[in-house]
């Protein structure tokens, strides 16, 4: 490091913002929502947390626009056509993902008692892509018995394995019928009960979650404690899906644990540029300086813009947003969805992540509704590669194509201090991204959180329709 960026984490001079003459346990760069949610869970803990940001608004990769944004965005300097509506009436995700209801996420909303600045709304549908047709996803042995994605003897194959599921029970071994799941595979499970590769496949992908095929070499434990997690998810409320998803969208996720954070004592400044990490002589972060003025710090935690050469690309995410004046056609009229269309239906490496929402969930003017088509590229022609997912979606009024890399970081934390969040992937639902935002407080803290929370605490205003 330089002389100049060793006398950075020197004192100085008393400086023109007083926030930036402390010194912080913790220095969060960039207010995406991994970064907020542990903003939040850090402030909760009593560690003194600066967050900065250079953007002058809340959300960095994970932000929602209004029209007029996703405008100038996709579509440069022109004004959008009248008829799309009024723009403050569009709050567009550019990361759409919906929410397990009893998920992690979910359980950490709780846990901080975020859930007080937030009301959700469930998910009307869950679909899966088989066989060139949108199906429901079955998720209980009784569905299962009803489904046209099965054949009537796979159905009951498919019924007596739903049992086992449901039943299985890790902490009592009489559930488990002598198998042991940490070992046995999910293939070879799911071959005691001869269920045939559809089936397999609707099973793993839009009910696990899983977004490959690795699963199936795996042990089968994950992907049964998965399956339980979407039937209890479902049973959750009377819906069509296991989802729930926030009003106004999921900008408001960020700024929820924003003020979570402020309220235990945590800074927040945004429109800071340059955000340069500044490292001592042993390599560590020791402050982030920003308009020549330096914050000392511990532990610097951040997005992989803050940090680009402590991160490596990982892939590529391609995203189609359609604004569209009806439904998803063959989703039962939903003004909200998932539909995952698992790789072996379309012969690819991923699966692809169609996703709706409305102005019932007011992200959308009346009678307007919002798509998005998600896929980890494979090609470099996106809109050849999102053709299965945009042609499910019937006329579009507009259709805007995004493609952004994938980072993850290739620090050892314990030796530089830094924590880096992993770029958001292609999925709809929000498993992936808490499981990373928990992994990271975990190197932080060396604490892991309790997540086992009274889940009826989030149903205040999931009941408010």
């Amino acid at each position: 490091p330089s002389a100049a960026a060793l006398l950075a984490c020197d004192r100085r001079g008393q400086p023109a913002s007083p926030a930036m003459d402390e010194e912080y346990d913790v220095i969060v760069l960039g207010t995406g929502l991994k970064e907020c949610i542990l903003s939040g869970l850090l402030s909760v803990d009593g560690l003194k947390v600066l967050h900065m940001d250079r953007n002058d608004y809340y959300g960095g990769d994970s932000t929602s626009l209004n029209l007029n944004q996703l405008w100038k965005k996709f579509r440069g300097e022109d004004k959008p056509p009248a008829h799309l509506g009024s723009s403050k009436d569009y709050n567009v995700d550019m990361v759409p993902k919906f929410m397990m209801a009893n998920g992690t996420l979910v359980r950490t909303l709780i846990h901080t008692n975020v859930t007080k600045y937030l009301s959700f709304k469930a998910v009307d549908g869950s679909f899966v892509f088989s066989k060139g047709k949108i199906h429901k996803v079955p998720a209980t042995d009784m569905e299962a018995l009803k489904s046209p994605l099965m054949g009537l003897f796979e159905k009951r194959r498919a019924r007596n394995f739903f049992i086992y599921v449901q039943n299985y029970d890790e902490a009592d071994p009489k559930t488990h019928q002598g198998l042991d799941l940490t070992t046995l595979t999910t293939k070879e499970l799911i071959a005691k009960y001869g269920l045939v590769d559809d089936t397999v496949d609707f099973i793993g992908h839009a009910l696990a979650l899983h977004r490959d095929d690795r699963h199936l070499n795996e042990p089968a434990l994950d992907t049964v404690k998965r399956m339980k997690l979407y039937s209890e998810s479902l049973a959750r409320f009377q819906g069509g899906s296991p989802y729930i998803y926030p009003l106004y969208g999921l900008g408001e996720l960020p700024q929820g644990f924003a003020r979570l954070s402020a309220v235990y004592g945590g800074t927040y400044m945004l429109s800071k540029p340059e955000c340069k990490v500044e490292f001592d002589m042993e390599g560590k972060a020791c402050g982030v300086t920003s308009e020549g003025e330096t914050a000392k710090c511990k532990k610097v935690v951040c997005d992989p813009s803050y940090l680009t050469n402590k991160v490596r690309k990982i892939g590529k995410v391609a995203r189609a947003i359609a604004i569209m004046s009806h439904p998803i056609p063959n989703t039962n009229e939903s003004h909200s969805v998932q539909i995952i269309l698992p790789q072996k239906q379309l012969g690819r490496n991923s699966d692809m992540y169609v996703f709706c929402c409305s102005y019932t969930h007011n992200v959308a003017p009346k009678g307007k509704f919002i798509a998005f088509v998600s896929a980890e590229a494979e090609s470099d022609n996106i809109q050849s590669e999102l053709k299965p997912g945009i042609d499910l979606l019937g006329p579009v009024d507009e259709l805007f194509f995004d493609m952004y890399d994938r980072y993850e970081p290739v620090n050892e934390p314990s030796l530089d201090n830094c924590f880096i969040s992993t770029s958001y992937d292609a999925t709809t639902h929000f498993e992936t991204t808490v499981t990373d935002v928990l992994n990271m407080y975990t190197m932080i803290t060396g604490k892991t959180i309790d997540l086992s929370v009274d889940l009826s605490a989030a149903s205040a205003a999931e009941e408010e329709y």
